[in-house]
Parts: C-alpha cells; sequence; structure tokens
C-alpha cells in the first residue's frame, strides 16, 4: 500500500514546483524563450453596438533572448531573435440597422536573422486565415461572407544597428483577409484599413523600416518604425516609441489610406509597463476617420498583457 505521508509529500512539492515556476515569471529572469500576450479592444463608432474584440499570441524563440540590453519591449529585436509564432482574434460587430458578423482570424508566421559577412539578413513568413460569417441575411448581402487566406512574405537586413529594412509581398485569396499579428501589433481598425488598401487587387508590395537606439547620456531610448503599402489603393503608417526606461513607455501612431470607403485616417496613443521583466501591461487609443463616410468614425481603446517565461 502507498504511504498516505509520501503521497502527500509528493503533492506538496508539486505545488511548491507550480508555485516557484510562477514566482519566476513574477519576478522574471533576464533571459527568455516563450512570450505569450493577449489584448482587448473596445470598439465606438456612431451606428454599432459598442462591440468587443479578443486576441492573443503565443511566440517561441529558437535562442534565449536576453531582456538586458535595452527597452525591454524591444528585447527580441535588439537580439536579432529568430522565432515562431501563432496567433488568434475574434471581433463581433454589429448595427443598429441589422448588419451583424462575427469574425475569426487565425494565423502562423516565422521570423529569422542570418548572420553574415556584410550584414545580417532578415526573413519572414506568415499565414492568415479569415472567417467571417453573417448572422442575418441583411448582413450576407453587404458583406463577404466566408473564408479568405493571406500570405505574407518579408525579406530585409540590419543595415545599421538596430535599424531594419525590409521589403515584402502579400497575397490575399479570395476574399477578406486580415492579419492577426497586425491587429496584435497596432488594433483592429488599421489591421481592417490595411485590408480595405489591398481590396480586390489581391496583391500588395510592401515596404518597411525599423530602428530602436539609446538616447546619449540618459536611461531612455527611442524607437520609430514606418511602412508602405501599394496595391489597388495606397497606405503608409507611421509609429514611435519614447521608452522613458527599460520598463514604461509611452508611443503615437499615425496612418492613412487611399481608400476612402470606411475609416482611411487613423491616430494612437499607447502606453506600456514592465511590472517586472517578465510581465507586462498596457492600454491603446485609436482614433479613425471616415473622409467620406460620417458614420463609420471609430474609436477604440484596448487593453494589453504580456508574460515572458
Amino acid at each position: 500500500m502507498f504511504n498516505p505521508f509520501a503521497i502527500e509529500l509528493v503533492f506538496i512539492m508539486k505545488k511548491l514546483g507550480l508555485a516557484s515556476a510562477l514566482l519566476l515569471a513574477m519576478t522574471g529572469a533576464q533571459a527568455y524563450q516563450v512570450e505569450v500576450q493577449g489584448q482587448s479592444e473596445f470598439i465606438d463608432n456612431t451606428v454599432n453596438d459598442k462591440n468587443f474584440t479578443g486576441a492573443v499570441q503565443g511566440t517561441y524563440y529558437f535562442k534565449n533572448v536576453d531582456a538586458s540590453k535595452g527597452p525591454l519591449a524591444e528585447a527580441a529585436f535588439l537580439n536579432q531573435a529568430s522565432s515562431v509564432s501563432a496567433a488568434y482574434n475574434y471581433s463581433k460587430y454589429n448595427e443598429a440597422d441589422g448588419f451583424n458578423t462575427e469574425t475569426h482570424t487565425y494565423g502562423a508566421k516565422a521570423e529569422a536573422y542570418v548572420p553574415t559577412k556584410v550584414v545580417p539578413v532578415y526573413a519572414s513568413a506568415s499565414y492568415n486565415h479569415t472567417k467571417r460569417d453573417a448572422k442575418n441575411s441583411y448582413s450576407a448581402d453587404l458583406t463577404d461572407e466566408g473564408n479568405g487566406d493571406r500570405y505574407a512574405v518579408e525579406v530585409g537586413a540590419v543595415v545599421a544597428p538596430n535599424f531594419l529594412v525590409a521589403l515584402g509581398y502579400t497575397s490575399v485569396v479570395d476574399q477578406y483577409s486580415l492579419d492577426a499579428f497586425n491587429i496584435l501589433s497596432n488594433g483592429v481598425v488599421k489591421a481592417a484599413l490595411e485590408s480595405d488598401t489591398i481590396a480586390h487587387d489581391q496583391d500588395a508590395v510592401t515596404a518597411r523600416a525599423k530602428y530602436v537606439g539609446a538616447i546619449d547620456g540618459t536611461n531612455m531610448a527611442i524607437g520609430f518604425e514606418t511602412n508602405l503599402l501599394l496595391a489597388e489603393y495606397k497606405a503608409y503608417g507611421l509609429k514611435t516609441d519614447l521608452f522613458l526606461n527599460p520598463k514604461l513607455s509611452v508611443g503615437a501612431s499615425y496612418a492613412e489610406s487611399s481608400f476612402k470607403e470606411s475609416p482611411n485616417k487613423a491616430w494612437g496613443a499607447n502606453v506600456n509597463y514592465f511590472i517586472t521583466p517578465a510581465v507586462a501591461v498596457g492600454a491603446s487609443y485609436v482614433n479613425a476617420n471616415a473622409k467620406e463616410v460620417v458614420n463609420l468614425d471609430t474609436q477604440t481603446v484596448g487593453v494589453n498583457a504580456k508574460f515572458r517565461f
């Protein structure tokens, strides 16, 4: 027979092991290999019924990421860390006139940095699948219901310390499809604006540049990111973050598209704080203006959390 005391001891040791793992995550080591993040946004415009979104992403890095080099939020970029990721986003949108849809987006992505004798080379590939369901016949008549697929690749180089330049190609197959990773990075409004810009052209050329660097003589750093998309319509985006210290950052962003039948200009603000090197929380705000469809002026408020192991 099993000794009751031994069984109880094993049970206690298991609980202590779980507690130790949780404590490690909360206190935070300076290196990590897994990151999990979640996000939710509240969407409000003059016609909708105040809807919410939910998103989650998991990333695995092939080597430990050193979080002691600079801003904690940019640790993977500063380490040129290769990774694989998976993401999911859910959104429900309905209006007073009866328009009612649900959207599910699933994504998978791989990023790689390869050292060379000249400069580190960067490459990424991603796949996203969007399923949009019309909840009534009225919605089915007004929207692209069904499944949409999106494939994207990027190639580039780290042309100077912490300065990445990349060119890409995106193909949207069948119909409307979102980028789950763009939703988590920039919000659902900007991700929808990108999809509307590609429209029925299905093919898009992209360009992107990103830089993160320390501000001399301080504990602060600054980051800049720009992007350009050329498809049936054209769009560009600008984003900057000021890292007041390795844990705390404030940021601003702006995006604009030549597509006029939805919100085509959006500006945003965000704040993010690492409670420990392994746990972060943040909030975001986006205000999007529709030039020709006034009642689609949209505001979103988002909250997010991030955990590293």
